[in-house]
């Protein structure tokens, strides 16, 4: 049955040759070929419906291109916006394939709203052509069958999943056990996928939709209407971005791609669409993103403030402090969350999508979850900070969660801890972790300081100024001549590039600047900066991954930071040309630049972002004195 349903054989796909669309609820990932390779649904972290991106032969796709090959194809999206247009060019005519998910306010679904969707419309700009479509679902990671049926018109099809048990039961994500796909042509089936071949003439536009068969069964579509509401909603959000400066398009697919990753129930932002895409070229270290880290927090209040997106920003604080006022007793927070505020789930292996070149499978959960991160308190406070400064004034009872949890700081910032990196190897006395630690109190001062609040200040003086101490004292490296990872190493660690970012030290001071130059020397295949020495076993993981795209839009703002603005600017744009075709970066780009890793993801969204507004700023001579 497995071998009957599985679907037809398709090349290995590449994820840097991929669009994402969305509707802030989940996202599909098209390829340069018309094909959706990759979709959750009906949430980002529920099982996938289609996974052709982690095995092309079992994991699902939903195609839809000319039956002959095209000459050229081009890819794009509409300006300003989340819709795809793929253009498929020959002698005989050009087609395109518009690929949305409705979308036309940003708040929690109302009962009005168009469904949970995805929306697929192919336009014959000239000539004619055969369209050739095939959708072959596999629910639940491939890993249960379904049986299909068509409607009494043909022109619907219905995918209902095999019953079987959850093997997944800690998951809180919703799942889906009937979808339907309707079409304004007529679909046959073939070993329950749906299939179709039709012509277009020049003027002619087919449309197809997919989603919860309960759902569309008495939805009347308007694709037209659809098409411009959609596009309507996202140049409306778009035209409120206050970013002026010179690299205005690339900020704003950022901010856009920021935005498709975001809740728009619940606000949290995940790492990324995807789970199980390699860091390494060798297929090892698969894991799953599809998780909000609670570290991200000062990285996306910065950007969305930035860019002028205060109520985005509000949204996410909102989580962010129902997180804070639901953590443990003693204030420990979790490293990540579902999108709904549940623990991630429990890590583990998916046999059914095996990747047939290195056969490593893919994994769902996140292992991390249970670990020890004591980072993720200074970016909450970071976060805490710069919403009070640039969106709205602590209440009491935030401020009452926020001193539990400076005090957990102050009790076990000298502990160590899995740190930002996620070490599976054990646990160590990190320099990020214990910067970070600074932070929280820092943060937390000031903000007590400017909103005269009540707190330990003594204490929380001391400990700021410990921590302070500590870090040069234990962490500086003078034969070196640099930061390092942990005492008494030699170990550079590029998460080390964040302490003139969070205001630790200043970004001309002579340690610094030896250090900075240290990381550029030994962490860097100009542009990129990996993480920690290449090759070394500082994780305990197999194989070597690739530089960290994030890392590197860091180290082009410390150098500007610094003061060496033309090196800052050119690893910048150096950087913006490993971005795929319409703009989207993954995790990690290998030193032959093939992307590596989850994809697109926020975090390098998101330093991308502070990275273009300081060289703004350094290359304009603008100072802005840290208040």
């Amino acid at each position: 049955m497995a071998e009957r349903r599985a679907a037809r054989s398709k090349p290995h796909v590449t994820f840097g040759e991929q669009g994402v669309v969305g509707n802030m609820e989940t996202t599909a990932l098209v390829s340069l070929s018309g094909s959706v390779d990759f979709m959750c649904y009906p949430r980002v972290d529920s099982p996938t419906v289609f996974a052709a991106l982690l095995d092309p032969a079992r994991g699902g796709h939903f195609s839809i291109a000319p039956h002959t090959a095209a000459t050229n194809i081009k890819q794009m999206y509409l300006p300003e916006t989340n819709v795809l247009l793929t253009r498929f060019m020959s002698d005989e005519g050009v087609c395109e394939l518009i690929d949305l998910m409705p979308v036309t306010d940003d708040g929690p679904r109302t009962a009005d709203a168009a469904p949970n969707c995805l929306i697929r419309m192919v336009r014959m700009v000239y000539g004619t052509m055969t369209i050739s479509l095939d959708c072959a679902p596999r629910f639940d990671y491939a890993q249960r069958g379904h049986r299909a049926r068509l409607g009494d018109t043909g022109h619907t099809a219905e995918f209902t999943i095999d019953d079987a048990s959850d093997d997944n039961p800690d998951s809180t994500a919703p799942t889906v056990d009937m979808l339907a796909l309707k079409a304004s042509v007529p679909l046959s089936l073939h070993h329950d996928d749906a299939r179709a071949q039709f012509e277009l003439n020049q003027g002619e536009t087919a449309c197809f939709v997919l989603g919860d068969a309960r759902t569309l069964d008495n939805y009347t579509f308007d694709f037209d209407t659809m098409l411009a509401d959609t596009t309507a909603f996202w140049r409306t959000w778009s035209v409120r971005s206050t970013y002026r400066g010179r690299y205005r398009e690339i900020v704003m697919r950022s901010a856009l791609t920021l935005k498709l990753l975001s809740s728009r129930e619940h606000g949290a932002i995940v790492a990324a669409a995807t789970f199980g895409l390699p860091e390494s070229q060798n297929g090892t270290r698969r894991w799953d993103y599809r998780f909000t880290w609670i570290r991200d927090a000062a990285f996306s209040v910065y950007a969305l403030l930035r860019l002028g997106y205060t109520g985005e920003a509000a949204h996410f604080m909102r989580w962010i402090g129902a997180r804070n006022r639901d953590c443990a007793s003693d204030g420990a927070l979790r490293a990540m969350y579902t999108v709904d505020g549940e623990p991630a789930p429990e890590e583990a292996d998916l046999d059914a999508l095996l990747d047939k070149r290195d056969k490593n499978r893919a994994r769902r959960g996140n292992g991390a979850r249970d670990q020890i991160q004591l980072d993720v308190y200074g970016a909450l406070l970071d976060a805490a900070y710069l919403f009070n400064k640039y969106g709205r004034a602590i209440s009491y009872d935030g401020w009452c969660n926020v001193t539990r949890i400076v005090n957990y700081v102050v009790d076990h910032w000298q502990e160590p801890d899995h740190g930002i990196w996620e070490f599976r190897n054990g646990q160590r006395p990190l320099l990020h972790s214990r910067l970070m630690c600074w932070v929280t109190v820092d943060r937390a001062l000031r903000l007590a300081d400017k909103r005269s609040l009540p707190a330990p200040l003594k204490t929380w003086f001391e400990t700021r100024d410990a921590i302070h101490r500590d870090i040069h004292e234990n962490f500086w490296n003078s034969a070196r001549k640099s930061f390092v990872q942990t005492p008494e190493s030699d170990a550079l660690d590029a998460s080390i590039l964040m302490m003139p970012l969070v205001r630790f030290i200043s970004s001309t001071d002579p340690r610094w600047v030896s250090t900075l130059d240290a990381i550029g020397r030994e962490l860097s295949v100009d542009p990129l900066i990996f993480r920690y020495t290449r090759g070394d076993n500082l994780d305990g993981l197999p194989g070597v991954e690739g530089g960290f795209s994030a890392c590197s839009f860091w180290y082009a703002e410390a150098l500007a930071r610094a003061g060496r603005i033309d090196e800052g600017r050119l690893v910048f744009e150096k950087m913006i040309a490993h971005a795929n075709h319409l703009g989207l970066f993954s995790e990690e780009v290998a030193i032959d630049g093939e992307p590596l890793g989850n994809f697109p993801q926020a975090l390098t969204h998101l330093a991308l972002i502070s990275a273009a507004y300081q060289l703004d700023r350094s290359i304009d001579g603008v100072h802005v004195p840290w208040t």
